[in-house]
């Protein structure tokens, strides 16, 4: 019922802009497209990445119900985002804003966005101490995703190339660095497309040895002993030398297409 009078509240305050309103639990799902393409983009994407990321991760529900706004294209997005939030993107694809508990989307540019975004607020309400390299990791990993076996896995994107020639170049921030980054650190503009770049390929090693979930829910259990996941990943890979699996890492995602 909840969900049923925020979607009441929010039909009133965007009446007459041409949105469709929807439920999607745990979300309030907003989109200018068609209304039938609203509906659809509810129904598959976001009930479909909800359901995964559940089984898989998150016990819990977001703790407020969080907006979800589709934007039928770049100029939608933007006006959008600054009459109703007073907002100015940063990206031009979408964020989760947590002091709105809204996610803006420019759904043009696709699925894959929407459900990054989607993790960040399950991570809030399940795993809040979560350092930003392994929250980015997990979310950025499944910008490209796919179904196997009924789990939700992440594929090789457009973040590689730009990784790839980092490490050929010797220009790659040590992995040591990025585990230990501070929100700031790590969100800083000089380095934050590396560190994305990193997170989601560390993310994407785990994932294909069959060792993502698990870490998870350990470094959701140890993470107040060990802030950064540091311990628990040398320990997962079985590496005892940091140094030693970055470098034989760096050589997995030379080979990666």
């Amino acid at each position: 019922s909840a969900l049923e009078e925020r979607a009441a509240a929010l039909r009133e305050r965007l009446g007459g802009r041409g949105f469709t309103v929807v439920v999607e639990a745990p979300f309030v799902v907003a989109g200018d497209e068609a209304p039938a393409e609203v509906e659809r983009r509810a129904a598959t994407t976001i009930h479909w990445s909800v359901k995964r990321l559940k089984d898989q991760y998150f016990a819990a529900d977001p703790r407020v119900i969080v907006e979800v706004y589709l934007f039928s294209d770049a100029d939608s997005y933007y006006r959008h985002a600054r009459e109703l939030f007073d907002d100015k993107p940063e990206t031009p694809y979408g964020y989760y804003t947590p002091t709105h508990d809204a996610l803006l989307m420019n759904i043009s540019s696709g699925g894959g966005t929407l459900v990054h975004e989607i993790v960040h607020p399950f991570m809030a309400a399940n795993f809040p101490a979560c350092p930003s390299w392994f929250n980015e990791g997990l979310a950025s990993l499944y910008e490209q995703c796919d179904d196997r076996d009924g789990e939700i896995v992440g594929s090789t994107n457009w973040r590689l190339p730009a990784l790839q020639a980092a490490i050929r170049s010797k220009e790659l921030p040590p992995l040591a660095e990025v585990l230990a980054a501070s929100s700031d650190d790590f969100y800083a503009p000089a380095r934050s497309g590396l560190n994305y770049a990193q997170s989601r390929y560390l993310c994407y090693y785990l994932q294909e040895r069959g060792l993502l979930r698990d870490f998870y829910h350990q470094f959701l259990a140890t993470v107040w002993s060990d802030p950064s996941g540091r311990a628990l990943l040398q320990q997962v890979v079985g590496y005892p030398d940091l140094e030693r699996f970055a470098a034989d890492w760096r050589e997995y995602v030379l080979g990666l297409q």
